[in-house]
């Protein structure tokens, strides 16, 4: 609370005769310690503490068929990439052929690298979905339906399976450009599965045979 105090002048005189006043002002924050703990109490109360976030990833499944078939996997629509950490990624197609080191192939993050290849693979899809997106703009379809048609289309028969190995060289980083590589060229069935000593084999025979390029070809 503010105390406004007056004293009494050292003697000096007006001209009329009366003394000067003096005012001081006098300010007591007693009050504003108080408020200020009455606040912070209030906000520990009411505000809840921060959540440690974590990110979840959502994978494809089939209700329809047993775990035993959803294993078993067409080699003309399986691709397994294997994350062995930088910018380098290998693939194969279909089953591995461990007595031909070049049908595991060498490719990157980059635009004509594995999204390349997937959106090759997977062009018929594309082309649907960005079909669906143009009637979705132009408001001939509802967001629902959209949707429905996209996940339809992304699980549809012949559209290609990718099986994500990641080696010991591979760090969290690796793991999730890959699934943001799932999402942009809209691969609907994929999975993360653990590396076997197989593939590693693979790799190791792979990296032994010289120099090759990491773009995609055509």
């Amino acid at each position: 609370m503010a105390e406004i105090q007056s004293k009494e002048g050292s003697g000096k005189k007006k001209k009329g005769g009366s003394k000067q006043k003096k005012i001081s002002v006098h300010v007591d924050f007693t009050p504003m310690v108080d408020m200020n703990m009455l606040l912070i109490t209030f906000f520990m109360l009411c505000t809840s503490l921060s959540k440690p976030q974590t990110m979840e990833i959502s994978m494809p499944t089939n209700k329809e068929t047993t775990e035993e078939q959803q294993t078993k996997v067409k080699a003309s629509e399986a691709i397994t990439v294997l994350l062995t950490g930088g910018d380098s990624i290998f693939y194969y197609e279909g089953q591995p052929n461990y007595k031909d080191y070049t049908s595991l192939k060498l490719t990157s993050y980059g635009p004509d690298g594995l999204r390349a290849y997937l959106l090759k693979r997977n062009i018929d899809v594309v082309d649907k979905i960005n079909e669906l997106k143009k009637k979705k703009e132009d408001l001939m379809i509802s967001e629902n339906d959209y949707r429905d048609e996209v996940s339809k289309l992304k699980n549809s028969k012949g559209t290609p399976t990718v099986v994500i190995k990641a080696t010991d060289s591979a760090n969290y980083k690796n793991l999730i450009d890959a699934l943001d590589e799932m999402s942009i060229c809209n691969i609907g069935k994929y999975a993360i599965v653990k590396i076997d000593k197989a593939d590693n084999f693979l790799i190791n025979n792979r990296e032994s045979k010289g120099a090759y390029s990491t773009k995609f070809a055509n």
